[in-house]
């Protein structure tokens, strides 16, 4: 038989957890895009593909420990602080690379170097993995 109040419980459960982590992942794009020295939302309406793939990664990047975090926190509390240690490391790991890796990486994706964009995906979702990894409990 169907447990309606148990469903319904979880129901609102998957919806607190599913709205917060959107939030969250609105004011990870917002910050991010704020970090970046060059406008992501203009190149990328201009149709600068490199731009595309490389807030694409860092989104994926974000939101891969975030679903870490959503499997192994059991407090909307400990979500939040995950979620901000996330954003945090994805944000450094972009600085780390600007200004050290490859210092000309701003030039490259205003470009519209499409190879620049993916190596700043590859490390986005690199670091985001291992992220997740180090989530686990």
């Amino acid at each position: 038989m169907f447990d309606l109040y148990g469903f319904a419980a979880s129901a609102v459960a998957f919806l607190v957890a599913f709205i917060a982590a959107g939030l969250f992942t609105v004011a990870f794009k917002v910050i991010y895009q704020w970090a970046t020295p060059y406008h992501e939302a203009k190149l990328i309406r201009e149709g600068n593909t490199s731009a595309a793939i490389a807030l694409g990664g860092a989104l994926l990047g974000y939101v891969i420990p975030l679903a870490s975090a959503l499997s192994h926190t059991i407090s909307l509390i400990e979500f939040c602080a995950w979620a901000t240690l996330a954003g945090v490391i994805q944000i450094a790991a972009f600085t780390l690379i600007r200004m050290i890796v490859m210092k000309d990486v701003s030039a490259r994706i205003e470009r519209g170097e499409v190879a620049a964009g993916v190596y700043l995906a590859s490390i986005s979702l690199a670091v985001g993995m291992l992220n997740a990894a180090c989530m686990t409990s």
